[in-house]
């Protein structure tokens, strides 16, 4: 069995989007921090959730090489 690039690549990705969407969050903590501690926590748990999204089809891709399974 030939090992496949898809793996490393896809790990590589899911630290890229997770960096990049730190880094944007980051850039918005003046503006986050002006907010209520409420409407903090409910920014900051949307944000650390919403890395999840891309995860699905990235992660079907490493494994069959499509971003969506094939239907059945």
């Amino acid at each position: 069995m030939k090992p496949s690039w898809r793996k490393p690549a896809g790990m590589l990705a899911i630290l890229a989007i997770i960096g990049g969407l730190a880094a944007l969050v980051g850039s918005f903590s003046a503006e986050i921090g002006n907010l209520h501690p409420i409407l903090q926590g409910i920014v900051y748990v949307f944000c650390g959730l919403i890395w999840i999204a891309p995860l699905k089809p990235l992660l079907s891709w490493m494994e069959t090489g499509r971003f969506r399974r094939p239907f059945k």
